[in-house]
This record gives structure tokens, sequence and C-alpha cells, in this order.
């Protein structure tokens, strides 16, 4: 049977889990079988093209395969040229500072980084927990410009130069391409991103690899596409959802994707959009799913992507349940519809970024 005569149906995704010098050796509480591990595991990637399907007409496959035969009432009928799949989705666990880095826009990458799939990376970070004192740096102060910048990775006082947002369980921050950042120890991020695994180390603080060597750095790169002298997106502003149930908030829009984040503690009904597919983690909790055909168990940890075409839908929790909701936007429709609910302009700008 082909997937054009498969109804739609949600299906769920199995991670890949990626070793990194800066990882822990637990990953509880959300894969709890993960703990006592010999070598640290710094992400697991919920959508990475090469990550399993796990049920459903594409049982087995990738998801990079599942995608190039999904037609349009699977992916959304803004998605149907898409060629790659266009969401980035990570769990991150760093024990340690990441390096300090930065990531191009799109015009740089696909002028110069083709062999790398040619597209830029924007982000968010979701924390998922977070212990007290715990922090990132996303942007530089006002005043440091491409020079100071230079000396200061010469110096090494590069961190001096940064602007150190306070992370909470709950916080969300933005990080368009072209913002230098890092994150510190002591929190699980979930993060969502345009699909690209280009990254220019600036800075890795002189640790080396398995190997004894340090790891490769990208500073001409880096110093191409970072901004200086632009207003700090940093840290969202949450926005109530029109229409929503009193836990469900938007907490960063771009044209690359938007993220909600819902919390329920009883069953939720909600409908899929024709124009995108959606995609589903989930962070706290476990109960089942449940669609006109079909009814499955989650629990936290898990990615399900629900497809466009799939109409009515049902969250049934047994525990309390915190999920992030993301997919690809028509930002336009979306800003326009928050205005329509009565939120101004003031308020969207910290939240719906162009």
């Amino acid at each position: 049977m082909s997937a054009f005569q498969t109804r739609p149906e949600p299906f769920r995704i199995e991670p890949i889990f990626s070793p990194r010098i800066w990882g822990a050796r637990s990953l509880a509480p959300l894969f709890p079988e993960k703990t006592d591990l010999t070598e640290p595991l710094g992400e697991a990637w919920l959508t990475g093209v090469d990550c399993k399907v796990a049920n459903g007409r594409f049982a087995g496959k990738s998801l990079g395969e599942a995608w190039r035969e999904m037609p349009a009432e699977w992916r959304g009928r803004s998605l149907v040229s898409t060629s790659d799949f266009p969401l980035l989705v990570k769990f991150i666990f760093p024990t340690d500072k990441l390096s300090i880095q930065v990531h191009p826009d799109d015009a740089y990458a696909s002028k110069h980084e083709q062999a790398a799939g040619g597209r830029g990376k924007t982000e968010m970070w979701y924390a998922v927990s977070a212990e007290p004192g715990a922090s990132v740096m996303i942007g530089l102060v006002p005043q440091a410009d491409a020079k100071e910048l230079l000396r200061a990775i010469e110096t090494q006082t590069l961190e001096d130069l940064f602007v150190r947002w306070p992370v909470e369980p709950g916080d969300a921050f933005f990080v368009p391409a072209g913002t230098p950042h890092t994150i510190c120890p002591g929190m699980i991020l979930c993060e969502v991103q345009e699909y690209s695994d280009i990254t220019y180390r600036v800075y890795d603080y002189g640790r080396v690899d398995a190997s004894g060597k340090p790891r490769e750095l990208h500073v001409k790169k880096a110093l191409d596409v970072i901004e200086t002298g632009l207003p700090i997106r940093g840290k969202t502003s949450r926005i109530r959802l029109p229409g929503q149930g009193p836990e469900e908030y938007l907490l960063a829009a771009c044209p690359y994707f938007a993220t909600e984040q819902w919390k329920a503690s009883t069953p939720v009904e909600s409908r899929s959009s024709d124009v995108h597919f959606d995609l589903l983690i989930i962070l706290a909790g476990g109960g089942d799913l449940t669609w006109d055909s079909g009814r499955a168990a989650y629990q936290s940890g898990e990615c399900w992507l629900v497809p466009a075409g799939l109409g009515k839908f049902r969250l049934n929790p047994k525990e309390a349940t915190k999920i992030l909701r993301t997919y690809v936007p028509d930002l336009p429709q979306l800003r326009a519809g928050l205005e329509e609910a009565g939120h101004s302009r003031q308020e969207l700008e910290k939240t719906v970024f162009d």
C-alpha cells in the first residue's frame, strides 16, 4: 500500500544520542535508561534525518526517507515542495560550557557552505530544567566591535564581551544566525532550529578531543558572520494563544519555526493544520494520544510527528503533561492572528521575529 493510500496518522521518532566532551553521564529523567554512561552524551537528536520512525506507515525507515515519501496531506500544503526535512529538534545536556560559537545565515551558508547543506542556522532554546545559578551567554555588549572582538579572542577574555542571561526552568531564548553564544552547565535545554549543523567555533576554553588535539576553531568565518551593534534578542516573552486553554503559550516564532508550550492534566482536544505538520516533544508526563483511527501511548523524552491531514486528535494525560509543539509557520498570518487577538506590536516584538 502506498503512502497516498494510507490515512495520515501520528508517528514517533526514535532519538539518536551524540557523545560530546561537555556532555552528561546521566540523561535522566528524560531518558532514565541512559544512566551511568561510560562516555558523556551531550545531545539527543529527536528529528535527525537518520533517526528511525518507530511505528505506523513509515516504521523502520529513516526520517529522511519517510519525508521523501510523504504526500502533501502528511507534510502540509506549505511544505509540498520542501526537499529536506525542515526542523531539527534536540535535547542538550551540558555539564561544562559549550564552545563560544556562532552560526551563519542562509545567504552566507548558501555561498560558502554548499557542501554542508548551504543552510544557515537560527535557533531557540527552552529550559526543560535548570539548577540555581545556571546561565547562557547570548549576544555581545553594545560597545563591542569587530576589532575588540578579535582582541578578546587573542587575550582569552571573550566572555567579558557577552551578555549573560540567568536561566530558570521554562525560560525560552531566541538565537538568530549571526549572534555569538554559548550554553553553560547546570541545565537541560530543548533546542528547536532551522535544519543545519553548521557551527563556527570562536573559542573552546583550551579543551582537547579524545586524541589530545584541540578542536578546530573557525575564527575567520565567525568574524565574517558575527553581527555587532544590533539589539540583543535573548530571552523571549511568552504570549497566551487566542482561543486556547489556560496552559498554551507561544514561546518564539520566526520564518523557520514557531514553538508553543502546552501543559495538561486533563484531556485536551486539538486539530492539525492542513498547512503544516506538527512536532510534539514530550517534556514530562505520560498518557495516550488518540485520533479517529488509532491510539498510542506517549511518555517523556519522545517526539511525535502529527501529520497535517490528521484532523482532530486528543491528549489524554495519565500524568501531568508538558509538551512543546513546534512547526513551520506562515509568519505573517501568525502575526496577524495575534494582533487580531489584541496583542500589541510592542508585545509581539519580544516573541515574533522576522
